[in-house]
């Protein structure tokens, strides 16, 4: 199986719906991490836009870090502002225009350690400085599992970060800097998100890939039950308004849905149909004002197309009102990411 391959996803072909649609991509990543380790080693800005310009009209982006490109030396809790400086000169390439109309990185989301605490503060200075008029907010993973199936899939090797009163006082110095945190965390989680989401109320919190679902290892062959285990954690996250959900990452081999399997890769009303108990009830809980469609590429293509996915977002988001799915694919996100575009 070629896992992801460009030309076993050419196998599945259809004309975009909507094309018209705004749509700004909260998630994604670049990277060259000259390894076989990963199916897409290289993915780069031409990349990423070969993938985009499918006949979406995708207006902007938001990288997500990918622990790429770190500086080879200096204090190692710096060594991640070297991925910000990476992704500003894939951000300004694009803000040329030779590359099309979409704004690639109009948003950059990179790294630090919260477990510095106060001394976390110099790092997001040095992050700022390497993209003042990009850099956004940064994702510390907190994804903790016990059971080995998920000890590659995540980088947290810690349990109970969230509830770390330095992870905290970390998370303060961000909060007071006017930048977000990125919540990548697993759906088990999802109450100790809640309880430092109310710890740290002026901080806006941006959870990622609709909580974390895990559907292998101890999870396989429990869809129903994770399903009523993640509505109750997702309930629970929605109370606190300081929280917004990507409503994206299903794609991932580890939620157990084992696309990247098939001979012909899925089509997008499968697709929407296979995604639609989970991502319409984040809309119907968090509602569309705190709600945004992500791709997660290239870490979900192994799955489906960038085109299929964001017609199967299109297909099943038809029945919310116009002003509701502009909140659903560019709204909510050129808000919470500051972009103008």
């Amino acid at each position: 199986m070629p896992f992801g391959d460009n030309n076993w996803l050419a196998l599945t072909q259809e004309p975009t719906i909507e094309p018209e649609l705004q749509i700004c991509d909260p998630h994604h990543h670049n990277w060259d991490l000259r390894t076989d380790r990963v199916p897409y080693h290289r993915y780069l800005l031409h990349e990423l836009i070969d993938d985009i310009h499918c006949g979406h009209n995708v207006r902007s982006t938001v990288f997500v870090e990918a622990g790429a490109m770190y500086r080879a030396d200096g204090p190692e809790e710096m060594r991640s502002v070297g991925e910000v400086e990476f992704v500003q000169g894939l951000a300004a390439a694009s803000a040329s225009g030779l590359y099309g109309s979409s704004r690639i990185g109009a948003g950059i989301v990179g790294r630090a350690n919260l477990n510095l605490g106060d001394r976390v503060e110099p790092v997001l200075e040095a992050l700022l400085a390497a993209s003042p008029n990009r850099f956004r907010g940064i994702r510390h993973s907190v994804t903790w599992h016990p059971h080995p199936a998920f000890a590659s899939v995540g980088r947290s090797n810690t349990k109970g970060q969230l509830e770390s009163s330095i992870y905290r006082t970390g998370a303060r110095v961000l909060s007071r800097m006017g930048l977000s945190l990125e919540a990548w965390l697993y759906f088990p989680q999802l109450p100790e998100l809640a309880e430092f989401a109310k710890a740290v109320p002026d901080l806006t919190i941006i959870l990622n890939h609709i909580g974390g679902l895990l559907g292998v290892g101890p999870y396989a062959n429990r869809r129903d039950e994770v399903l009523t285990h993640w509505r109750r954690g997702i309930a629970v996250v929605a109370e606190c308004s300081n929280i917004s959900v990507k409503l994206g990452g299903m794609g991932m081999p580890h939620v157990g849905f084992d696309w990247h399997t098939r001979e012909i890769p899925i089509g997008s009303e499968e697709l929407a149909e296979s995604m639609s108990p989970y991502m319409h009830y984040c809309i119907e809980t968090f509602g569309p004002d705190r709600c945004m469609f992500e791709s997660n590429f290239p870490v979900d293509k192994v799955s489906f197309s960038y085109n299929v996915m964001y017609n199967a977002f299109k297909r099943l988001s038809s029945g919310y009102s116009v002003s509701e799915r502009a909140a659903l694919f560019h709204d909510t996100a050129a808000r919470v990411y500051r972009l103008d575009v």
